[in-house]
């Protein structure tokens, strides 16, 4: 079980959200945790449950993500938004899209809102981390009055690109196949 810490870009602060923490955990059971952790939600829109399943253009609300990086140029990217839809793409280099990515098995998300600390938990195959090298981890917040921040393990520029191979701090040993 690791946890990462996400910060935010300077150029966009949140307003009342004050720390984003991530953790990962492989399971016994061959499914991977990653329970995103929001610290001061007390502005936080979440969007509201549109069926489980595929959706698009996630990241346009409240929306925690993860890359997967194969270490020779490809990768791909997983949405997961609190309404309880996912979206996965894979990339064969920076930001060129290649096809949906399908997974092993549909991502599982749930939330749970509490006066200050709101967390998203996702469950998704330890088979769909695959043989990746390395791994992002982000998250696009909306807050009231539609003030949007966006945090990453580490920003490559002056502008929030989750896509930036600066992203991708998480270090991953080996294979999961589970």
């Amino acid at each position: 079980m690791q946890t990462h810490e996400l910060v935010s870009h300077p150029e966009f602060p949140a307003n009342e959200v004050s720390r984003i923490t991530v953790r990962w955990s492989d399971l016994r059971d061959g499914r991977v945790m990653l329970r995103f952790r929001v610290d001061g939600c007390g502005a936080l829109v979440v969007p509201a449950f549109r069926g489980k399943g595929r959706g698009d253009e996630l990241w346009t609300r409240t929306c925690f993500e993860l890359f997967l990086h194969d270490g020779e140029g490809r990768y791909r990217e997983f949405n997961f938004s609190p309404s309880q839809q996912w979206a996965a793409y894979g990339f064969k280099g920076y930001r060129a899209r290649t096809d949906d990515y399908e997974p092993v098995f549909h991502p599982e998300i749930q939330s749970e809102r509490g006066l200050a600390i709101f967390t998203a938990t996702v469950f998704l195959s330890g088979r769909d981390i695959g043989a990746a090298k390395s791994a992002a981890l982000s998250a696009v917040i909306e807050e009231e009055g539609g003030r949007f921040s966006y945090w990453a393990l580490k920003h490559g520029g002056d502008k929030p690109d989750f896509h930036d191979p600066a992203c991708f701090r998480i270090a991953l040993a080996a294979a999961k196949t589970s």
